[in-house]
């Protein structure tokens, strides 16, 4: 995308209207088209800029967010984006066919425009997405002029009908049999001018702005959900578009979600997995009691139900699950050391019958190699 201004590039002013940007582009075009210039690589980008710079000036909707945003307003950002391809080829012909196009095609009835919608990425913490929560934030957006209210007039002044069209946006004349129809070059299609412009918004009836916006999300929401509120969007068509909100679940410290369950670590030390006791487990809502019994492993998972996140279309809750990890202590004084060698003898004098899980893997090593010495 260029970076030049559009304005400069079509050698138009910015109060230039549809018709004067229409011969600047189709005068530039015709001289700096590939088609004439083959080879020529800086007629070959000159043209792609002149190209660039009419396709946002000769919209309504793009030359209003330029002038708003300039160049930020084809760039992916918060709220704001652009689909078109500036870089599409146009055939020679293309353009002396534009030029008599207006000539032989018949104008359809203008229909309401909506205006563009506003994506914005909302981010929330899981106890925020599990109980529900009313978010404020402010967003930038297009909206009616506050001046003339969207009409584009000086205040106290109103449009007029077209007095070469007769309000009909097209001229229609008779050749022979044939019924010629071309766009009104008096008022662009419109059907009407403003000989009176608004101070604050030049005629273009929108303003860039800031507002407040409060929303409130239900519990159980999922992350990428996306919320639309209605005529919450830019106003730079004929009606508002859309706001969209996307949800981001912040990634949290102790809990992963999958689906409505909630699933977390909790380390312990081997004597309590041994002889089994009471902890406190964190949930979302505060910590709860739960029971170690003894002789517990490490991997064992515990259910806690309804201790999840709510489901949105009910008053469910998934479960919690809670996963043990034994953890071997570190940083043992001389007593300690000597305590668990103590017990060490012990197990070990008992031929691992503390340790079923150890016994059975030295007798299949055992297995093994006595099928290696018999071979």
């Amino acid at each position: 995308m260029s970076s030049k201004n559009y304005y400069d590039i079509l050698g138009v002013s910015k109060t230039a209207e549809y018709i004067d940007i229409k011969k600047a582009y189709k005068r530039l075009a015709i001289k700096y088209h590939p088609d004439r210039n083959k080879g020529n690589k800086i007629f070959e980008e000159k043209f792609k800029e002149i190209k660039e710079a009419y396709e946002v000036l000769s919209d309504k909707k793009k030359r209003a967010m330029y002038d708003q945003y300039g160049h930020s307003a084809f760039k992916q950002s918060s709220g704001y984006s652009d689909y078109t391809d500036f870089n599409s080829s146009s055939d020679f012909g293309d353009i002396f066919g534009d030029i008599f196009g207006d000539i032989f095609s018949s104008k359809k009835k203008r229909s309401s425009s909506k205006g563009s919608d506003i994506l914005y990425n909302l981010e929330l913490s899981l106890e925020e997405v599990a109980k529900g929560v009313t978010k404020e934030f402010k967003i930038n957006l297009v909206q009616k002029c506050s001046v003339c209210n969207g009409s584009g007039c000086k205040p106290g002044t109103k449009r007029k009908i077209c007095i070469t069209c007769n309000g009909k946006g097209n001229l229609k004349t008779r050749q022979g049999f044939f019924t010629i129809q071309q766009t009104c070059p008096n008022c662009n299609g419109e059907g009407y001018v403003i000989n009176d412009f608004c101070y604050l918004c030049r005629g273009n009836g929108t303003e860039r702005t800031v507002k407040n916006i409060s929303i409130k999300i239900p519990a159980g929401i999922n992350n990428n959900d996306r919320i639309r509120l209605s005529g919450k969007g830019n106003y730079d068509g004929d009606i508002a578009g859309d706001l969209y909100i996307k949800i981001r679940i912040i990634k949290h410290p102790i809990f992963i979600r999958e689906n409505n369950d909630l699933y977390c670590e909790v380390p312990i030390n081997f004597s309590l997995a041994a002889l089994g006791g009471e902890i406190n487990v964190p949930t979302l809502d505060g910590g709860i009691k739960l029971y170690i019994p003894p002789e517990t492993q490490t991997g064992k998972l515990f259910r806690i139900k309804n201790k999840g996140v709510k489901f949105i279309k009910n008053n469910n809750y998934g479960d919690l699950f809670c996963k043990i990890l034994i953890e071997t202590p570190i940083n043992l004084n001389k007593y300690q050391k000597e305590l668990l060698y103590k017990l060490g003898l012990t197990l070990k004098n008992n031929k691992n019958m503390n340790n079923p899980k150890i016994k059975s893997f030295f007798d299949r090593v055992k297995k093994i190699f006595n099928n290696f010495t018999t071979s």
